[in-house]
């Protein structure tokens, strides 16, 4: 690839298909859903090999400290980490990253970061298709030739195909006719038997002054909204925070802003590259390795007479006996029960909680933070109690803070912590405790070489997050 490639990968969704296990706080692209890896660990690692600048990252600012910790695991070092204050969907996060790139003009090759690619050769194959066309001025999706009926996915129409392609393997770029949306199983099963219809992979290489030139033509709300937001970036530690006007950015994805509507060349490249989007438990069942009986498991599951289901859990044995096409997945907080036709359908539940006033749509039992993570077990505010797991990595430390409401005891179970409490500073060792009480500033550090556990018993009227004033914070929250 002679052209400059800079990956931009699109990590803002928030994957409510997937519930219990992705979240508001805590969505698919941070999980390992198919293998160690998280989705965006191993969206970062395809891209080894081909001769690209370090990426850009987009992702919602919530979750800046998520994508630094897993980029750090990697030992990637990302050209800059881009924070939307709200989603607003591919389009304008694509934007924020060709704006910070207009001057150089490379390729830029937009990457979802939550789906699963299990050929990365042949994903290194479509890019190095994609890339020269994307150089001479094309906009370039990359299609995936279908292997069934698929209602659950977007689809590409090809046209006639590109006498100028290079010559190369696999079957030849061609004009984009049309974009198709997800289609009845009626439709699908006519796309499937026509030939010529790609699955939509979200995949896409364009020139950064292309795509904002076509974006100001056909979206220019959106182009103004975020031309003025990278303007007012400001920088927060190693984060580029994007200024308040992002948010009167319509909400759009790529497909719909540009894609459908641009006067240029539109090309599609077709690569088999065992691509799935993982949108439901029925397709993240799919690429899972499945046992005699076609159930597909993860964490400690028996399954007797059972057949063709998932059975996953994270917290406690799940036992299935006599049941078929089921989906089971089981969280400290949650257990989801559903057939497998039925699961996408998930999320009606995930409505139904926001609707209530829940947090279960939102948050997990365990919350992570730049620090490391918390896990409550039991209480709440109706029971004048909440019980936490708090664990800090080595060398971090929580913020300087104080709560009005409340007051904690700490029971330290592994390591040692260096405790702030007023105007006293000490050790609590393991199988030692202290008392914090409400109205007090406090602060725990872990300044040893291993993980610090610690009890944390929360006592009081109003237990909830809000009640914190921090008065500093080495992560740069508020």
């Amino acid at each position: 690839m002679n052209a400059r490639v800079l990956p931009v990968i699109l990590a803002g969704g928030a994957g409510t298909r997937l519930w219990p296990l992705s979240r508001e706080n805590y969505p698919k692209q941070f999980l390992a859903l198919t293998g160690e890896q998280t989705m965006l660990q191993q969206t970062l690692g395809r891209l080894d090999g081909l001769g690209a600048a370090p990426p850009v990252i987009v992702c919602h600012h919530d979750h800046r400290f998520i994508v630094a910790e897993q980029c750090r695991e990697l030992g990637v070092s990302a050209s800059a980490v881009v924070l939307e204050p709200v989603a607003r969907n591919t389009a304008p996060a694509l934007a924020l990253a060709a704006l910070r790139a207009e001057e150089e003009d490379p390729v830029l090759l937009a990457l979802p970061a939550d789906a699963h690619v299990g050929d990365a050769a042949a994903f290194h194959a479509a890019v190095r298709r994609a890339v020269p066309l994307a150089a001479a001025g094309n906009v370039v999706a990359i299609g995936v030739p279908p292997d069934r009926a698929e209602t659950g996915y977007g689809y590409i129409q090809a046209g006639a195909a590109l006498d100028a392609e290079p010559a190369a393997p696999g079957v030849a770029a061609a004009k984009i006719a049309a974009f198709k949306e997800k289609p009845s199983r009626e439709i699908a099963e006519g796309y499937l038997a026509a030939g010529g219809y790609y699955w939509n992979s979200g995949t896409f290489a364009v020139r950064a002054s292309v795509y904002l030139e076509e974006l100001r033509a056909f979206r220019p709300a959106i182009h103004a909204a975020c031309v003025a937001a990278v303007a007012a970036e400001t920088k927060d530690l190693d984060f580029h925070r994007p200024g308040s006007a992002f948010a009167d950015s319509p909400a759009d994805s790529i497909d719909y802003a540009v894609m459908e509507h641009t006067r240029r060349g539109v090309v599609v490249v077709p690569e088999q590259m065992a691509w799935s989007d993982l949108g439901s438990w029925r397709t993240l069942a799919e690429v899972l390795p499945a046992d005699g009986d076609g159930n597909t498991t993860k964490g400690d599951v028996i399954a007797v007479a059972t057949r063709n289901s998932h059975l996953a859990g994270q917290s406690r044995l799940v036992a299935a006996i006599g049941v078929d096409d089921l989906v089971v997945v089981e969280t400290s907080d949650v257990v989801l029960v559903a057939s497998k036709s039925h699961a996408a359908e998930v999320k009606a539940v995930v409505e139904r909680l926001r609707a209530a006033g829940r947090s279960e749509h939102r948050e997990h039992a365990t919350a992570y933070r730049p620090w490391g993570h918390a896990e409550t077990f039991a209480g709440g505010t109706d029971a004048g109690y909440l019980v936490k797991r708090i664990t800090v990595q080595p060398g971090e430390a929580l913020s300087l803070q104080m709560h009005r409401h409340r007051a904690e005891h700490w029971v330290v179970v592994h390591g040692e912590a260096t405790v702030e409490r007023g105007e006293e500073t000490f050790v609590v060792a393991e199988d030692e405790s202290t008392y914090i009480p409400a109205g007090v500033r406090h602060r725990l550090t872990n300044r040893g070489p291993e993980q610090l556990d610690v009890i944390e018993v929360q006592v009081g009227p109003h237990l909830a997050e809000d009640d914190i004033v921090r008065y500093d914070d080495r992560y740069g929250r508020e």
